[in-house]
């Protein structure tokens, strides 16, 4: 590696979540604030909902089902 190149690693730079977790990593910055992190993130959380508003799974089965029908004659 060449020298006075590289910037400096932190092995346990403090992190900080919107939500008030605190945890370390390795970073290039002593001290990180950040929005989200796996505590108070949905998919993480369990708390993740998918919602179907537009029929948009039964609007895909339909139109696979007239793809398999044109395929068939």
């Amino acid at each position: 590696m060449k020298t006075k190149i590289h910037p400096k690693y932190y092995p346990k730079a403090r992190t900080k979540c919107a939500c008030g977790n605190t945890f370390s990593i390795g970073s290039t910055r002593e001290f990180l604030e950040i929005e989200i992190c796996s505590k108070c993130h949905p998919f993480y959380t369990g708390k993740e909902r998918i919602l179907d508003t537009m029929g948009q799974v039964q609007k895909f089965k339909e139109r696979l089902a007239k793809k398999k029908k044109v395929k068939k004659k």
